[in-house]
């Protein structure tokens, strides 16, 4: 069983430090919302550590948590879009390919970013199964897709509001506002020239769009091997 409060001495020293200063303001404002390049996809982006199928992975409490939290979304939202451009569905076109590799390079980028920040405070890679998912079929692939989207924007609206330093929450402020992007250009995507992109429930409900932990990781446990702990994250006041 992985538990990140166990290492007490780097958990503290996280605390302590803002999440920004510990990549540097450079890394947040310049790489996490451009494309990485080819050379960095060649490069394993989580390190060396994984899990195994079957294992508990008990977030901690505080900013901690919550970014541990943000980072299992952002290794399956990663290992996703890299399945989805190994396994092209008939009759991709050339548009949808380059949409997919830049949702795929900035999720990677987001991987490799928590990953970097967090360190051995981090969890480990996880283990996923997409076998519900049929990557030969487009309409799998886009509902797959928006939903992965749709669900990272709300996990990040609805805990950011968790995290106690400003600096963690400029940074959530960044990733949420290009999830957003993503839930848009996917419903483009699927649904071309309709009201999918711009409708009213979209413009107006959708800025509203927010989901707690408990609602967001048992839809994510669905394609996650190990078991994700969530018990120590903080919750709102009834």
């Amino acid at each position: 069983m992985h538990n990140p409060t166990q290492t007490a001495p780097e958990t503290a020293s996280v605390q302590r430090r803002s999440f920004l200063r510990t990549v540097g303001a450079a890394a947040v404002t310049g790489g996490i919302l451009t494309a990485c390049s080819t050379a960095d996809l060649q490069v394993s982006p989580n390190g060396a550590r994984a899990a195994a199928p079957g294992d508990v992975i008990t977030l901690p409490g505080g900013d901690l948590g919550i970014l541990n939290y943000a980072f299992v979304l952002e290794q399956l939202e990663a290992t996703f879009y890299q399945m989805v451009l190994a396994n092209p569905y008939s009759g991709m076109t050339a548009m949808e390919m380059q949409l997919f590799q830049d949702l795929r390079n900035h999720e990677v980028t987001h991987r490799a970013f928590y990953r970097t920040a967090l360190g051995g405070a981090g969890i480990p890679d996880l283990t996923f199964d997409f076998s519900s998912i049929n990557f030969r079929q487009r309409t799998d692939v886009m509902e797959a897709s928006r939903m992965f989207a749709e669900v990272g924007t709300a996990a990040y609206t609805g805990g950011g509001k968790y995290l106690t330093d400003p600096q963690n929450l400029k940074v959530a402020g960044k990733i949420v506002s290009l999830e957003a992007r993503h839930v848009a250009i996917i419903r483009e995507m699927e649904y071309m020239n309709q009201t999918a992109f711009s409708g009213e429930n979209i413009v107006m409900d959708g800025l509203f769009i927010k989901m707690e932990p408990s609602e967001v990781l048992p839809k994510a446990q669905k394609y996650i091997l190990e078991k994700i702990d969530g018990r120590n994250l903080p919750t709102a006041v009834a």
